[in-house]
């Protein structure tokens, strides 16, 4: 292996350029069987991927970079999601430095609405602990007493309101850069947003005022008041995140890989039966085996039927699924077409 410019790729930027197919072409052949010329393929495929995994993830490295080189006060957003681990392992790779133990020079946050799955916290408090990182956590229940976030009822669901929550802990550590895990194939409010998107003084986002991003050039510029989010991995797709998690072999929340849940079938959605969304008069709940493609506040988020127990599995369910993982799983997404958009605009992640 050996390392070389990215052609066209950004200043200082190295890929790893691994063996071709034709390095292994000599052991095949000797026997042109279906067997060999299926092996063949495999391998030419395997290249392929690991190749565009290399290029995806210098990419990120550097845009993890920019944000340290050019803010004040960074900070990586992590929920313990699988997004978000995925984040966090490159930022560790940016700041690696051969086998010494690696400093993140920013802290992590997370806001938690206080209805998080219990699993997803649990591998949350692991991870930060395995890693030495320093966490800030914003508590949506404190904003509830201090009356910034009002809900009609207890059981509302908190995800939009975990909004005012990140605005009140950006402020009060004066952050100026959020590094999040947002990508562009998520939902099409996402795919319309730049890797550094600005937000005003009051936290809002506009679409209208987007910056320029020509080739690998980031304007970091800001005025009093506003800060960034930075969205590293906004070119990865959820079939790039989970061949990476796979390549890497990173650990997720066990909620990632198929289980056995008792759900509701409501609005062709399976709704995890919990005391925050119970089953409802006339709904009937079953035992179902199934896996989260995202986690999220439990009053909101679904899971999807599946089997797939690793992620090589969960690879191959990804390459064919025809629907988005939040138009699959997300509550708060279809009550109208503009609902994330009209929730970044209010400061939302």
């Amino acid at each position: 292996m050996r390392l070389g410019p990215a052609p066209g790729g950004p200043r200082g930027r190295a890929v790893r350029l691994l063996p071709t197919a034709g390095a292994n072409l000599s052991k095949l052949c000797g026997n042109q069987t279906m067997g060999s010329m299926k092996e063949l393929r495999d391998i030419q495929a395997s290249a392929h991927t690991h190749a565009h995994l290399d290029d995806l993830e210098a990419e990120s490295i550097y845009i993890i970079r920019e944000v340290v080189a050019e803010c004040r006060r960074p900070a990586l957003l992590f929920s313990g999601g699988k997004d978000s681990v995925v984040l966090l392992h490159l930022a560790r790779k940016a700041f690696r430095l051969g086998d010494r133990p690696s400093e993140l020079p920013f802290p992590l946050v997370h806001i938690d609405t206080g209805h998080n799955f219990p699993e997803v916290i649990a591998f949350r408090d692991t991870t930060v602990a395995a890693t030495g990182a320093r966490l800030v956590v914003g508590h949506v229940e404190d904003s509830i007493r201090r009356g910034t976030v009002r809900l009609r009822r207890d059981d509302d669901s908190r995800n939009a309101a975990q909004a005012v929550t990140l605005l009140e802990t950006i402020a009060e550590h004066e952050f100026d850069a959020m590094l999040g895990g947002a990508r562009r194939d998520e939902e099409k409010a996402r795919a319309k947003e730049r890797i550094f998107s600005v937000r005003d003084e009051f936290g809002q986002w506009d679409p209208k005022a987007q910056r320029p991003e020509l080739w690998t050039l980031y304007n970091t510029r800001l005025a009093p008041g506003e800060h960034l989010r930075v969205f590293p991995i906004s070119n990865w797709t959820e079939l790039d995140i989970w061949q990476y998690i796979a390549r890497e072999r990173l650990v997720l929340p066990s909620i990632y890989y198929a289980h056995e849940r008792e759900i509701v079938r409501r609005r062709r959605l399976l709704v995890p039966v919990t005391p925050l969304t119970p089953v409802r008069d006339g709904e009937k709940s079953e035992i179902v085996s199934v896996r989260f493609r995202t986690v999220g506040d439990i009053s909101c988020t679904c899971p999807v039927a599946s089997t797939a127990a690793t992620a090589h599995e969960i690879i191959e369910e990804t390459a064919v699924t025809e629907i988005t993982e939040r138009g699959a799983t997300r509550m708060d997404d279809q009550t109208s077409e503009s609902a994330m958009e009209r929730r970044k605009k209010e400061g939302y992640f």
